[in-house]
């Protein structure tokens, strides 16, 4: 037996040492990215402000909160932790925004400080879009936020849960020199920050930078146009759930390495290595296509910041444990929609249990469930994702579907109900959205 152990050892030593250098890149690595968003775009000026060095108002506490930035709250030291709960921390000077970066404690954030004390540059990490905070300190949010249910604005880190607060567009639209952007896209400056200003929290658009399409002419579902000139951005998804899914993000990119590579070299814009032929394509992608995003440019191994991260991130993503349910459910209804779900409603034809999506190529065509394929067509198989939908209740911020077409649980069901011309009367696809309330991973 202890030779046994002996030999297996190594592999649980292994995967644990994986999973914990896999955390450390998922919460603070920013892949040398501050080259990007400070020193191209000159964010930290505008986090600064005038009176700190930098340019404008400068980013308050309270404003850093507004647009849906968390603080992890072991981070601070336990005398800052009670100046503010009561009340003894001014939350409208930007100089706590800065003293919040040099304890690492914002997440997703990490500052770069001269000697002097003042920011030099600013970094972003995964976290930044794909953790929050949980509600432990509700009191602190200070009116400034309603936040995503289960979570607040200071407390302990949530790894995987999607920020749906986070106002991406926003952040990014403070920078004092979107001229990197505007270049790209073909554009002038306020144009870009229109653009950015129109995603709205919780979403983000992957794909502007290599289509250039910022918006949707005509939103339909059902056969009915339900918005014109609606926002490209999508909805940040969870980064939990995801063992055993084959293709990861709304449209099927890739599996969970490929996107990472992807995010962390062009979304990100940190130091490594990428490949994605189908990028070449300059007829889907002409953004793309014509700057040689399928095929960056090669590094020096000493160089990239990023490709030795990858297995460890993938790993640690994998591991992260997926929340029970955060909503009370009515467990005699969900009963009965378990029944609806395999059954009469069909749900499971798709959504399989334990996964909540397909085994293996996990896409569909718009037609498929009755939707446009604008956001399908910027994806390299022009097809939607079937989603996993354990513990939707961590993400109930920002609706349902890639943008949030649906606003809650009723209207995605009414909407399937509809497509798949189910017949469910009201009692029973009342039970069904109290089966979806109670899954979990």
């Amino acid at each position: 037996m202890a030779a046994h152990n002996a030999r297996q050892n190594p592999v649980v030593d292994n995967a644990i040492q994986k999973v914990q250098q896999g955390e450390q890149t998922f919460r603070f690595d920013t892949f040398g990215d501050q080259a990007f968003w400070g020193d191209t775009l000159k964010l930290h000026q505008a986090i600064e402000g005038a009176g700190l060095g930098g340019v404008g108002p400068g980013v308050s506490p309270k404003t850093a909160l507004a647009v849906g930035l968390k603080v992890d709250v072991d981070a601070l030291p336990s005398d800052l932790v009670q100046k503010i709960q009561k009340g003894r921390v001014n939350l409208d000077d930007p100089a706590v925004t800065l003293a919040l970066l040099k304890l690492n404690a914002v997440l997703g954030v990490t500052g770069f400080f001269n000697s002097s004390g003042t920011l030099q540059s600013v970094g972003i990490q995964c976290a930044l879009c794909h953790s929050t905070v949980d509600n432990s300190m509700p009191a602190l949010c200070g009116g400034q936020i309603t936040p995503n249910p289960g979570t607040g604005c200071i407390g302990h880190r949530l790894d995987g849960w999607a920020n749906r607060d986070l106002n991406v567009g926003a952040i990014v639209a403070l920078a004092p020199d979107l001229s990197a952007f505007a270049d790209l896209l073909g554009t002038t400056q306020p144009t870009v920050r229109k653009v950015l200003n129109s995603w709205g929290p919780g979403k983000f658009d992957a794909e502007l930078a290599l289509d250039g399409k910022a918006f949707n002419p005509q939103q339909i579902s059902d056969g009915v146009v339900t918005g014109t000139n609606v926002s490209g951005a999508s909805l940040i998804p969870p980064a939990f759930g995801l063992g055993g899914v084959n293709l990861h993000t709304w449209i099927g990119w890739g599996s969970v390495p490929h996107w990472n590579a992807f995010v962390a070299n062009l979304e990100m814009h940190g130091k490594g290595r990428f490949f994605d032929p189908r990028l070449n394509d300059a007829a889907q992608f002409p953004i793309a296509a014509a700057h040689g995003f399928g095929d960056l440019p090669h590094i020096n191994p000493d160089d990239d910041l990023i490709t030795s991260k990858l297995a460890a991130l993938q790993l640690y993503q994998l591991s992260i444990p997926a929340p029970n349910p955060t909503v009370p459910f009515d467990k005699a209804a969900a009963a009965r929609g378990d029944e609806l779900f395999s059954g009469k409603a069909g749900c499971n034809n798709c959504h399989a249990e334990p996964l909540w999506t397909e085994p293996g190529w996990n896409l569909h065509t718009a037609s498929e469930v009755c939707i446009d394929s604008f956001q399908a067509d910027r994806g390299p198989d022009h097809r939607y994702r079937t989603s996993p939908i354990g513990a939707l209740s961590t993400h109930f911020k920002g609706g349902f579907y890639h943008d949030g077409r649906f606003p809650n649980l009723n209207a995605v069901v009414d909407h399937y109900n509809t497509c798949m011309k189910l017949g469910l009367s009201e009692s029973e696809k009342s039970d069904l959205i109290q089966y979806l309330l109670s899954l979990k991973f």
